[in-house]
């Protein structure tokens, strides 16, 4: 994910991307982000927080748990906005997606 610095929101999707770090992946134990699960982050309508983000599979056991964990993490920072999620799988999560912290935190388990 790459944040424009000319974008009118940036500072809010900069918090709700500093915010995803939160969230790991309880198989993989490393954040969303570093994996590249995170594909944009949106302010919609002033208090809308979309985020666009996919799984490392469609059938990933931890779906649910990584969604609820974007949810509340991003209600956490933002307790006056409407969270939503759009799950993809186009195009589909792949090792060349993770970040070089991403690939250290799994070399080093």
């Amino acid at each position: 994910m790459i944040l424009d610095p000319t974008n009118e929101n940036y500072d809010k999707i900069g918090r709700a991307e500093l915010a995803l770090y939160e969230v790991i992946d309880p198989e993989l134990m490393v954040n969303i982000v570093d994996l590249g699960l995170v594909y944009d982050v949106d302010i919609k309508e002033g208090n809308k927080i979309k985020v666009t983000m996919t799984l490392t599979s469609p059938h990933c056991p931890m779906g649910d748990a990584i969604q609820t964990g974007v949810i509340n993490v991003l209600e956490k920072e933002f307790p006056d906005h409407e969270i939503e999620i759009d799950l993809t799988f186009e195009p589909a999560w792949n090792y060349d997606m993770v970040s070089s912290e991403g690939m250290q935190q799994l070399n080093n388990r």
